[in-house]
């Protein structure tokens, strides 16, 4: 008796220290970091977790965001800072020389030198509308990675907006400098989404090492062809569009015929990482048939134009919401904790329309194919709309550990990348303890 009562007394004392335990996470989006905590009260705390930063160091740090890959320097390999100053410096003596070039061959044109200086600065303006663009799309680069397609067509809308603007520009004259910039600008994006978007576009044909040999060789077919292309052009403004008229019904055809190649260009692609659409539709493929999909099967199958669709088969998940707007008590956190002990992702259900899947910033493909696997298991076992329960996932989670060694391995042998999981700019988490509670 005089031991129960001992254990009696020791089990709030338990409860009290765990409720006093001072833990919390840190969630990241888009360089954004701010730390959460449940109180006493189980009141939600927000604070940001850099707001004591030296204005320097906050500087600093906001430039490499925005023109160094996310990671920098431990993302990059050796000599990518040297590789880039002198990047930097080539672009700079290059744009100025332009500069140069174009006042002289406006002088060489016989304009008068004084309108000729004015027209070469608005001309300067006009081309630095485009590099205003570049860098506004400069943003986009976690996006690019996670849907390629999707960007690389939007690339070229982009651009047939921006010769569109060129196109109809003589019938407002007066207003040449304003439809040339916004025409260069949206030029300026397209060109960044092109080329950020081309490398994964390559890769996914590569094989044997060959990718400078397959990048070459599609600029040196693209450079014939734009040949060919100019030609044609030559050809189409000598006669049937040497009128505005012409000009009115030619360039929208070529515009459609020219956003349909690259769709279907698109389409062919096998591009093989892993991001949520790819990643749910190889769940939903290997739940109903038993079959993992490879990126070939895959390809004519995506979804290009809304690539965030829910897949229900693959158990309605979502990936990147913020872990605070999941998780909306203390006691939740716990459990889902308890559920997932030692894994870099947490499922929730409470919305009731589809499931929440939350990463952890050093989550992988295979952390994430783990997870949508549990919410596909669970959602077949859920007989109730209202959620997910805690007995289900468990049941879950375990039957994912019984089919995932030969899962992910099918999946290196039908050539996906499960080492990293791109979900653009969806938000991350880490866990963090107090240390006076360690």
């Amino acid at each position: 008796m005089v031991g129960i009562g001992i254990l009696e007394k020791i089990k709030p004392q338990k409860k009290e220290a765990e409720r006093k335990r001072d833990d919390f996470w840190i969630e990241t989006w888009d360089s954004i970091a701010q730390q959460y905590r449940f109180d006493r009260d189980d009141h939600l705390s927000v604070k940001k977790v850099n707001d004591s930063r030296p204005f320097g160091t906050h500087i600093l740090e906001s430039f490499l965001n925005k023109f160094f890959p996310a990671g920098y320097p431990h993302s990059v390999n050796e000599g990518y800072l040297t590789y880039t100053k002198f990047r930097a410096l080539q672009h700079v003596s290059s744009a100025a020389l332009s500069v140069l070039s174009t006042q002289s061959l406006l002088f060489a044109a016989g304009l008068r030198p004084t309108p000729a200086q004015a027209t070469a600065v608005s001309w300067v303006i006009k081309d630095g509308m485009q590099h205003v663009g570049k860098l506004i799309c400069s943003n986009m680069g976690a996006r690019m990675d996670s849907e390629p397609k999707l960007w690389r067509i939007l690339a070229d809308v982009l651009y047939d907006l921006g010769t569109g603007l060129e196109v109809l520009s003589p019938l407002c004259p007066q207003l040449f400098l304003e439809m040339a910039g916004l025409g260069n600008f949206a030029k300026g994006m397209a060109v960044v989404a092109a080329r950020a978007t081309r490398l994964p576009i390559y890769s996914s044909f590569a094989k044997e090492g060959n990718l400078s040999d397959l990048f070459a060789k599609g600029e040196a077919i693209s450079t014939l062809f734009n040949v060919v292309g100019l030609g044609a052009g030559i050809q189409l403004a000598s006669t049937v569009c040497s009128s505005m008229q012409g000009k009115m019904i030619v360039a929208p055809l070529l515009a459609v015929l020219h956003v349909y190649s690259v769709t279907e260009e698109m389409r062919a692609a096998p591009v093989n990482t892993l991001n949520p659409q790819r990643t749910a539709m190889i769940v939903a493929d290997f739940l109903e048939n038993g079959n993992i999909a490879s990126p070939v099967d895959l390809r004519y199958k995506e979804n290009l134009f809304f690539p965030d669709r829910i897949v229900k088969e693959a158990g309605s998940v979502k990936v990147g919401a913020p872990l605070h707007k999941v998780v909306k008590r203390p006691s939740q956190l716990r459990e889902l904790r308890m559920v997932f002990p030692e894994e870099k992702f947490l499922i929730s259900s409470e919305n009731g329309g589809w499931t929440d899947m939350v990463l952890q910033h050093s989550a992988t493909g295979e952390d994430a194919l783990k997870g949508w696997l549990v919410a596909a298991y669970a959602s077949n076992m859920n007989e109730s709309r209202c959620g997910l329960t805690n007995d289900v996932l468990v049941d879950a989670y375990e039957k994912m550990g019984d089919v995932f060694p030969s899962f992910v391995s099918g999946l290196r042998k039908k050539g996906w990348h499960t080492d990293q999981f791109l979900d653009g700019t969806g938000t991350r988490f880490s866990w963090y303890y107090d240390a006076k509670f360690s």
